[in-house]
């Protein structure tokens, strides 16, 4: 089983761009009060994603950051309306924590308000119950998990067990790409508990090079990520994740990549023949993030 989900956020969620300790602009309003130009690079190759689910005829996993829906007004419905789950992905993709030590960049009282904002934006816009969250940039901790839970969300999809980077505040010492409950106040696998972690798949031999999708996708090509998947899959259920600006055709703004000039030297219709190569060559079940909640009795 393998869960199909899309990132939706625009060129100027990116860490680059908003939202870090490193970001050209605090945040997106900064941004918002800054910027002159068109900033919707977003709607077009979502409709684009929303045909290739169609083709395949499947129900993905749409991971949203809130503000979409004011500022993208109708999408978010858009997408509701084709049967896709709605989940998560902050209320502006700022990061919850420090990409160099990890500690928090804001509270978890502040974390919590936030996420339950951005819960309510998206279930008015989708007119569904939102049980999933997806760390922005994958910059997850344990605390977070904690505050999910408190808050109702039934699973997070952020972690990523791989040997070139770790984006959390664990160790991740028995962790692979299978879901699992993680440990109250950490990462780390433990006992059963009201919310699952649906792990990111990675590609083991001696090394562990994440297979996810997204930018290593872009980078690296499909028959890469193709191998972690299925390494992966030997293993138990895992994820995919694409955005939609991967396969977007135009060019975003300049100036915002100098630090990583070639992050958007591979997308658009490249890309888009990549997703529909691996949709088309998995020999598995392709479902909904919630559809992986049915059997987690079964886990640990």
């Amino acid at each position: 089983m393998l869960a199909v989900t899309v990132d939706v956020e625009d060129w100027y969620h990116i860490p680059m761009v908003t939202g870090t300790t490193f970001s050209k602009y605090k945040d997106v309003q900064e941004f918002l009060q800054n910027w002159n130009g068109r900033y919707d690079y977003l709607t077009e190759p979502t409709g684009r994603m929303l045909q290739i689910l169609d083709d395949f005829n499947l129900k993905a996993t749409f991971f949203v950051v809130a503000d979409v829906t004011e500022l993208y007004p109708g999408l978010v419905e858009q997408i509701a309306s084709r049967g896709h789950e709605i989940a998560c992905h902050g209320l502006h993709h700022a990061c919850k924590t420090s990409s160099r030590t990890k500690e928090p960049l804001m509270s978890q009282g502040e974390f919590e308000e936030r996420t339950v904002r951005a819960r309510e934006m998206l279930e008015k816009a989708s007119g569904q119950k939102v049980i999933g969250y997806r760390a922005p940039a994958a910059y997850v901790s344990g605390w977070m998990i904690d505050s999910l839970e408190k808050l109702g969300f039934k699973y997070d999809s952020s972690v990523s067990v791989n040997s070139l980077y770790n984006k959390t505040d664990s160790v991740l010492r028995g962790v692979d790409s299978r879901p699992y409950y993680p440990r109250v106040g950490s990462l780390e696998p433990g006992d059963k508990r009201g919310i699952l972690e649906l792990p990111w798949p990675y590609l083991d031999f001696g090394l562990k090079f994440p297979t996810g999708g997204g930018p290593m996708l872009r980078f690296f090509g499909a028959r890469y990520i193709m191998l972690g998947l299925k390494q992966s899959l030997k293993r138990g259920p895992t994820i995919f994740y694409v955005h939609p600006i991967d396969i977007c055709e135009e060019r975003f703004p300049v100036g915002f990549s100098r630090h990583r000039p070639f992050f958007w030297a591979i997308k658009g219709w490249i890309v888009e023949s990549r997703i529909r190569w691996i949709l088309n060559n998995l020999d598995t079940r392709l479902v909904c993030c919630r559809d992986m909640l049915d059997g987690k009795e079964n886990l640990n």
